[in-house]
Parts: structure tokens; sequence; C-alpha cells
């Protein structure tokens, strides 16, 4: 067995008291000993060396009578570094900005027609969101399937002004890492963050829009596949017709809720019965409108189509789902990079 070295442990603890900052907000040198089980000279050094190091900073003091070292509060440097999330779709191109610790400081959109420049509007919503920030990372998330070797498109996706050599392009002109996700695979992250599938190990998120598609978690870990199809769920057929022409937005316009019901259960009872996953959530734009009352009609019917039990919740994460998942990617790349590799 490999023994840590004092450098190695240094950067685990040091990485474990900033997760923790992420995660509560500012905290003094006594909550830190308390929630990490440090000793005193531990934290106090740790704290020393984030801040050298200019990731963390007294941002106040705990408690209206208290003074001293005890009592002040350490917090990230939120200013370290800043991402931006973008979500691409057929209509529009939206980004938001946030700060290190995810607070947004940033966003514009920008409408997306025939003949527009793709890349002059990503390019554009970046810039404007950000103002004069500098971007640690940019996520994109668009329709279609991503390569995972590749990090790019593996054929066409229907938005207007896309092209084979755009992701280079935006590479080029944005002065930051670009990465490219499938956007329902990012709004899985973001259900997984933030939404009903928090806690969750395992669970599909059934995408109901205007396209019609899935995202798939295993282990607490987003599966993309060999060639990034997993969860092209849309392209399957039921008595001949492809699920996407069944739970598309427009095909389920009009249905009465039972009917409408039926046809997202057998969607989701193909996903259930080859991976178990115990949980389906169901979003996009037909998931989140629909609620508590879409999702309990689809999961008694899928109880009576399935033997392998599964919850079915309605997505709750807030406001785009797409574009929450692409900030969370980016801020994960962040963290990775500035807090992953802490001077010992």
């Amino acid at each position: 067995m490999k023994t840590a070295t004092p450098q190695m442990a240094r950067a685990i603890n040091d990485r474990l008291a900033l997760d923790l900052l992420l995660e509560r907000g500012p905290l003094t040198a006594p909550q830190l000993r308390a929630l990490t089980g440090l000793s005193r000279p531990t934290v106090s050094d740790l704290i020393e060396r984030l801040r050298v190091n200019g990731l963390i900073e007294v941002t106040g003091e705990y408690g209206e009578d208290r003074r001293g070292p005890n009592a002040r509060l350490y917090g990230i440097v939120a200013g370290r570094a800043h991402v931006a999330g973008v979500d691409i779709r057929r209509d529009a191109v939206s980004a938001t900005v946030a700060d290190i610790i995810g607070r947004t400081v940033g966003a514009a959109a920008r409408p997306l027609g025939p003949g527009g420049d793709l890349a002059e509007l990503v390019v554009g919503a970046v810039a404007e969101a950000s103002g004069s920030r500098t971007m640690h990372a940019v996520v994109l998330g668009a329709p279609g399937m991503v390569d995972p070797g590749a990090g790019d498109l593996t054929s066409d996706n229907g938005v207007p002004g896309w092209r084979p050599n755009l992701l280079q392009t935006l590479r080029h002109r944005i002065d930051a890492p670009v990465t490219l996700e499938n956007e329902v695979n990012l709004a899985a992250v973001a259900e997984h963050r933030a939404g009903s599938a928090r806690g969750r190990e395992d669970f599909v998120l059934l995408w109901l829009d205007d396209g019609v598609g899935a995202a798939v978690t295993l282990g607490g870990r987003l599966r993309r596949g060999v060639s990034g199809g997993t969860g092209e769920i849309g392209l399957l057929r039921l008595g001949g017709t492809l699920f996407c022409d069944l739970v598309a937005a427009e095909a389920l316009r009009g249905l009465d809720p039972d009917t409408a019901a039926a046809r997202i259960a057998e969607v989701a009872f193909a996903a259930v019965a080859i991976l178990d996953p115990g949980l389906v959530v169901l979003g996009g734009g037909t998931g989140h409108r629909g609620g508590d009352e879409l999702a309990a009609r689809v999961g008694e019917r899928l109880a009576a189509l399935s033997p392998v039990p599964a919850q079915v919740r309605p997505s709750t994460v807030e406001g785009n789902a797409v574009l929450a998942g692409a900030l969370f990617t980016a801020l994960s790349i962040a963290h990775r990079d500035v807090f992953g590799g802490v001077p010992g």
C-alpha cells in the first residue's frame, strides 16, 4: 500500500476545506476543525496556506460579541476564476457567467435564425455576459451526439449556422478552453446537482420537449457510451413509430392527460427495463410543466408495465436546466484546476 506523502496529505486537507467552504459558505477555524476532524495546528496551517495562495480571505466575524482569530470567517475568493455556460438552441443562444463559488455575475442572449453567424452570436453572448472578466472555462450545450473522444458533434444537429469547424472556430476566438456537451446530458448534470436526482447515484432523465432524448447517470457518473449515443431513445420505435414522434411536445399537444402519460410511460419503460435506474426524471418543457401530476400518472402506468420498480419525478431545476448544467460542468473544471493542485 502506498503511503501518502506530507505534500499529498496537505493537498487532500486543503481540498476538503475548500469543498466545505463551497458547500456551506464562510466558516471559522473552529468550525473547520469540527467539520474536518483535523487538529488545531493542521487547520491553522491550511488556512494560512490557502490565504497565501489567494484562495480564501477573511470575509467577516462570527458572532456579534466575539473577537479574535477564532471569530474570523474565512471564505473563498469568489473572483479567483470565472466560467461561462452557453445553451445553443435552434432559435437562440444564451450565456451565463459565474464566479468560482457559482454566483451569477452576467448573462446575455441572442436570437438565432436562418443565415445568422452562429460563431459570432456565441462569441458575442459570452463577451457580453463576461464583461471584462477573463474566462477560465466555457461549456457549450447543444443538440446532437457528441463524440467523447473528439469532443465534437458526430453529425449535423439542425441548429442554423452550425458547421463542421464551428467548435474549432470558437476555441480560436474565445480566450478560454471550450468544451461541447450534449444538451440533455447537461440537463441531467443540473438535475443531479440541484434537482430531483440530487443524492441519487442512478437515474434516467427523459427530455420531453420539441426534441426527445434521455441522459443516463449510473454510479454517480454521467454515461455517454463509446460514441456519445447513450440516451438516444427518441430513435426507438413503438408500433413502427419513432418515440420522438410520439412524445414530442407537438405530438402530445391536445391529448388527454391519461393518453399522454401512457405514451411517456412506454418511453420510460424502455429505459427502466434495460438500465433499472430506480428513478426516472421527466425533464424538458413537458416534464417541467406537467409537474407532480404528470409524474404520478406516468408512474402509475410505468408500474403496470414494468416488474422493475422505478420512481417517477418531475424536473425541479429552476430556470434553464441546460444552462445550469453547463455552468456546473464549467465550475467543476475550474475547481479541479484551481483547487486541485494547491501548492504544499
